[in-house]
């Protein structure tokens, strides 16, 4: 579940993992008394797409068109808050006074759209739109892709652990092509 909120709103415990999706940090906000668990600058606008906007009522249709361009250019700056909301309540963090028009609002239903997509492909027994055809089954059994930071890891910064790789086939199977395991079965 996603939810937005104002990095000037007090954090509650129903606030999840809270992502501040802004290329700025919030003017007049410390670190240290924002409880924000991961900035995901790369996320935001490009600064001249966020110049070019500059909050303009008018032009928000064209802002989220080039806006969801410049996300679908960049998956992997919005793949972390995918992961985190698979795992339970995710809160956008944004520090515009406009709560109708801007970035997260944008942010918000371009990743809703993503996630929807994604669980009518994967119900259907279709790969996995979010995070690629190879990456499906891998995901599925570890939680990550191989060789990528696990997602926990990305989020908190905790560890710097990476998913583990399938193993090659050689390792696998023994001389003549047999499972390892039906090997030692049958000696």
């Amino acid at each position: 579940m996603l939810k937005l909120k104002r990095a000037y709103e007090p954090e509650s415990r129903s606030d999840g993992t809270r992502f501040l999706v802004e290329r700025l940090w919030p003017r007049g906000l410390t670190k240290a008394r924002s409880r924000i668990d991961a900035w995901l600058k790369d996320v935001g606008p490009s600064t001249k797409l966020r110049q070019w906007f500059n909050h303009d009522p008018d032009k928000w249709p064209a802002f989220r068109a080039r806006y969801f361009r410049e996300l679908d250019s960049r998956p992997d700056a919005w793949r972390p808050i995918v992961s985190a909301a698979r795992q339970g309540p995710v809160t956008l963090v944004y520090s515009s006074r406009d709560t109708l028009h801007n970035n997260a609002v944008a942010l918000k239903d371009y990743l809703q759209s993503k996630i929807r997509r994604a669980s009518v492909s994967i119900s259907r027994g279709g790969p996995n739109p979010i995070l690629g055809p190879r990456q499906d089954s891998a995901r599925a059994i570890t939680g990550c892709a191989p060789g990528q930071q696990r997602p926990r890891d990305r989020i908190a910064g905790a560890r710097n652990e990476t998913c583990p790789t399938r193993r090659p086939r050689s390792a696998r199977t023994a001389p003549g092509g047999v499972s390892r395991e039906r090997a030692t079965v049958a000696s």
